[in-house]
């Protein structure tokens, strides 16, 4: 292996940082990936905004990042399914409690992955485009499947026949576009929202039908699509969604609310220590609406929770989605790298510029940053 450097966040709401780092070591059941390509997530933007609010384990200097794609450079004990060499995306969870963080971080030139979370990739796709999906397509899965969010059936080689309808309230998001074709190859119906300019993508995903989130009628006119079918869940993605979403709910009998978003925005909160105006204004609509909310669901005998995307690799959506589903349904074209990569540059001292575009709002692509 060569030397390793890694883009820190070296104290609460600083700037990224590129420096030298440890080279990290693979364990039992790990693996080392040489990241050729990395993409940021809102995860990673909050984290920077709101200090020790959000990961509050987490250890100056810090090292975030999700989503890698790249070559195994090293393979653990115990590794059967990769060797040295092998083109993989991976899903690095090093922010999460309990974790090597430092190791595990995904803003860095070498990450060590859990063998579990980690896929290979077919030659013909980009390292750029592999790079969209982990987080994204984690979270979409353990909103989907996991018996405490929605519960569906798992996805198969070959869909059957739909006969019951999901809602993905936000398609054209990350999580968005993998929960439709997750759903999909689980053999539902999907139902989707996105902006008119976006809905030929969401029928190439599989969706049966686009609504346009703006409009004034949109609520009404899903129910009245869905009214032929029992809708069976709603997946809320998108700043808030959970509001239309348990609505929607409510309207057609669904019991179940699986959210990826929070009702506000963070996008508007400073990077700077100590309360201001903003920063309490965005935490009291937060808490204003999550108790509207959960008011409304227990009136409409609604269950509505948020989902975590990391929560997979305790259960078995994990191997089930990066083990049996994954990779033959990348390598047969089955699914898709979406939404679109966009580029923003060439190394880690590009992950800043990344996260600041994040922050200016993106619709229906990923910002992702090759090395």
């Amino acid at each position: 292996m060569n030397s390793n450097s890694a883009a820190f966040l070296r104290e609460p709401y600083g700037d990224l940082v590129v420096g030298d780092a440890p080279m990290p070591i693979a364990g039992p059941g790990e693996i080392v990936i040489q990241n050729r390509a990395i993409a940021v997530n809102p995860l990673d933007a909050i984290k920077q905004t709101t200090g020790q609010m959000m990961y509050g384990w987490l250890p100056h200097p810090a090292i975030l990042g999700e989503d890698v794609a790249g070559e195994v450079a090293e393979v653990g004990p115990g590794v059967s399914r990769f060797a040295v060499g092998d083109r993989v995306l991976g899903y690095a969870v090093g922010m999460e409690k309990g974790r090597n963080h430092a190791a595990e971080g995904g803003f860095q030139r070498y990450t060590v992955v859990r063998a579990l979370l980690a896929a290979p990739i077919p030659a013909t796709m980009a390292f750029e485009d592999a790079a969209v999906l982990p987080l994204a397509i984690s979270t979409a899965a353990s909103a989907l499947f996991q018996r405490d969010q929605l519960g569906l059936r798992h996805p198969t080689a070959t869909s059957p026949a739909a006969v019951e309808t999901v809602v993905v309230w936000g398609g054209s998001t990350s999580v968005g576009s993998n929960a439709i074709q997750l759903a999909v190859a689980a053999g539902y119906r999907v139902v989707t929202t996105a902006s008119p300019r976006n809905h030929g993508r969401m029928r190439e995903l599989g969706a049966a039908e686009v609504f346009n989130y703006a409009s004034p009628t949109v609520v009404s006119d899903i129910v009245r699509f869905a009214a032929d079918s029992r809708v069976v869940g709603i997946l809320a993605v998108g700043t808030g969604s959970a509001e239309p979403a348990v609505a929607i709910a409510a309207a057609t009998g669904a019991k179940r609310v699986s959210m990826a978003s929070p009702s506000v925005s963070f996008g508007d909160l400073p990077r700077r220590r100590g309360l201001n105006a903003t920063f309490v204004r965005t935490m009291t609509r937060l808490v204003a609406a999550n108790v509207a909310l959960q008011v409304r669901c227990l009136r409409h005998g609604v269950r509505a929770r948020f989902v975590w995307g990391s929560t997979l690799m305790n259960n078995e959506v994990g191997p089930m989605l990066w083990q049996d589903f994954l990779p033959a349904a990348l390598a047969d074209g089955r699914y898709l790298p979406a939404p679109a990569a966009e580029v923003v540059g060439s190394g880690l001292e590009n992950v800043q510029v990344a996260l600041d575009r994040l922050r200016g709002g993106v619709s229906a692509k990923k910002l992702v940053v090759t090395l």
